[in-house]
């Protein structure tokens, strides 16, 4: 079957390309019992791969899957109901918990989603969320058949428990954040081998664990990186969505896409071919030239039709580290967009002695220099070099040159009473 441009958010089945050993690694893993953390840069499709796995897993029939979605989560009591929710349909395991919560009763078959939500949330509260979430887990581990519980967005979570809308870690934060994940940690370990976890989201978990000093609750979890498309499986999904499409895409035009993009992030190669593509029928032909990606990449991937994604990954690196560590963050990366996607060691030590950068105070929800290097490397944002940090993607640093470079003002020819005008 042709492979189809991708539409939404993650892809399965037919519109799923590549990712062969990736898919096998994580057999291999759920195999084994393995706890897996899966990291990578945004919109590489790490859901895609979940769901995809869970799918094959599903067609095999050797295990019962589920996968949790907590970005919406605002606290333990609604993550157990998510799981509770989205576990429903291993039957084998759901006959053994639905009598768990008291307030289900005899119509929770006959329910629609929305309202199974509803009714296991509201059985759900501070004092009882740990015991009814034993419950369920260890109904799954009794299911009929070994469970793969894939929890995307969990990052998302912890980071909402640990520092609430004001982006404080208080100890009462730090203590519900801490319980959640020693109730994860334990269950995992306790059912490893009729549970394998798969823990992913759109920030990495790490950072956010090591602000609070709970990087300990990871120690369980088996990291793996998904990294970008290679060029030439890029190319090559290029190639097959041209020919799915009946548009001429030589090969010299594919690498320059891929070229233009730097890092291969497949919604990114997806997003330049279905411009390329409305280019090219809004124009009535169906041949692509060097002319055609240099002017869609201009018009469509730097314009405005590009900046979702771009406010996609701002909005990220707000939640991950609030307002006053999205200003450093912001600046940082800006800085290395106009200086050719590059930001030297010495530039980093000068933007860690501007007063303004230690003017705030911990508890009043300031961020180090240090901390938002973190974060930018764990969401693999930037990565090192000799001498200082690069881009990873070509893209995102136009987008930031494009969107931030006019006015900036390089941090070595500020003077001292400079300030942040970002």
């Amino acid at each position: 079957m042709a492979l189809k441009k991708a539409g939404g958010n993650w892809v399965q089945g037919d519109r799923f390309f590549d990712r062969e050993t990736d898919l096998e690694v994580l057999k291999e893993r759920a195999a084994d019992g393995t706890h897996t953390l899966l990291s990578a840069p945004r919109r590489i499709g790490k859901t895609s791969l979940v769901r995809e796995l869970l799918r094959l897993l599903n067609e095999e029939g050797n295990f019962e899957t589920a996968f949790v979605d907590l970005e919406d989560a605002n606290d333990p009591a609604d993550a157990i109901a998510e799981i509770g929710l989205h576990s429903k349909g291993i039957q084998s395991a759901w006959s053994r918990f639905k009598d768990v919560f008291a307030n289900v009763g005899e119509r929770i078959e006959e329910l629609a989603v929305h309202d199974v939500r509803l009714t296991l949330r509201a059985g759900l509260n501070a004092g009882n969320w740990r015991r009814k979430g034993d419950a369920i887990l260890e109904a799954l581990a009794g299911a009929d058949r070994p469970v793969v519980l894939a929890i995307d967005e969990i990052s998302i979570l912890v980071n909402r428990l640990l520092k609430g809308p004001d982006h404080r870690i208080t100890a009462e934060r730090k203590h519900t954040a801490d319980e959640f994940l020693s109730w994860l940690r334990k269950n995992a370990l306790a059912y490893q081998g009729r549970i394998s976890i798969i823990l992913s989201g759109s920030v990495s978990l790490e950072p956010i664990l090591q602000q609070a000093g709970l990087s300990a609750h990871a120690n369980h979890l088996s990291p793996y990186h998904l990294k970008p498309w290679s060029e030439e499986t890029a190319v090559a999904c290029l190639d097959e969505l041209a020919a799915a499409y009946a548009i001429e895409l030589p090969l010299e035009v594919r690498r320059d896409m891929c070229r233009r993009l730097g890092c291969c992030v497949p919604h990114h190669v997806q997003r330049y071919f279905d411009a390329l593509h409305n280019h090219l029928r809004g124009q009535g032909r169906t041949n692509a030239s060097l002319e055609d990606a240099d002017t869609v990449y201009l018009r469509d991937m730097l314009g405005v039709p590009g900046q979702m994604d771009l406010e996609h990954y701002e909005n990220r690196l707000r939640l991950v580290l609030g307002v006053a560590g999205y200003a450093v963050a912001l600046e940082i990366l800006t800085e290395a967009a106009i200086n050719a996607g590059r930001i030297s060691d010495e530039a980093i030590a000068r933007y860690m002695t501007l007063p303004a950068m230690q003017s705030a105070p911990k508890d009043e929800g300031a961020v180090s220099v240090t901390e938002v290097m973190h974060v930018l490397l764990h969401d693999f944002d930037l990565e090192q070099s000799n001498g200082g940090y690069t881009f990873v993607s070509n893209l995102l640093r136009d987008w930031w040159r494009t969107r931030y470079g006019r006015h900036f003002v390089p941090v070595a020819e500020r003077g001292l009473k400079w300030e942040r005008k970002l």
